[in-house]
């Protein structure tokens, strides 16, 4: 089922994968069906023809939980929804953040700084971006990107703000753990 996915997803017919791959299209369909088992050599070729590692082609997803649980930090005002597992593409996390810590005075020691860079856009409500000295405002609709080694931190403005963020490893480290 999983091949058949990919080549779909290709938009590939199964004349196509099956050229591609250097294998009979009625051997593919019946790999594809199940009628037959896959030797390596197919597996091999298969995984070359739609750009896979053989890993994942045969990894067992674990999907038996699909539902994405919050992660509340009421210290931080956060209740964060990590959309990647794992790390996503080159290494970015993509996450869903509510916040609910109000904007107003910033101690220094609110500022964050790691390596990198930062974006996200404003799902719902308004949050103020303090970016070193700046003072952003970001409404809804709006995003924000800008580096990470100038001292910052995000706050909602009268009442809960909700971003999609994404963060390169740094990012998650100092943003997503407490």
């Amino acid at each position: 089922m999983r091949i058949r996915a990919l080549r779909k997803a290709h938009g590939w017919s199964l004349d196509n994968l099956a050229e591609r791959a250097g294998i009979s299209p009625s051997q593919l369909s019946r790999i594809e069906t199940g009628h037959r088992r896959i030797s390596l050599d197919q597996l091999t070729a298969i995984s070359g023809a739609l750009g896979k590692s053989l890993d994942e082609l045969v990894e067992s997803p674990d999907d038996s939980d699909v539902v994405i649980r919050p992660d509340r930090d009421e210290k931080r005002g956060l209740t964060i929804w990590l959309l990647t597992q794992d790390s996503g593409p080159h290494g970015l996390t993509v996450a869903k953040m509510r916040i609910t810590d109000q904007a107003g005075s910033v101690a220094p020691g609110d500022l964050g700084v790691h390596p990198g860079r930062d974006w996200f856009t404003v799902l719902s409500g308004t949050v103020i971006l303090y970016l070193g000295e700046r003072v952003i405002r970001v409404e809804t609709g709006q995003a924000a990107s800008f580096s990470t080694m100038t001292p910052h931190t995000i706050r909602s403005d009268r009442g809960p703000a909700e971003i999609l963020c994404i963060l390169d490893h740094n990012g998650e480290r100092s943003h997503l753990h407490t």
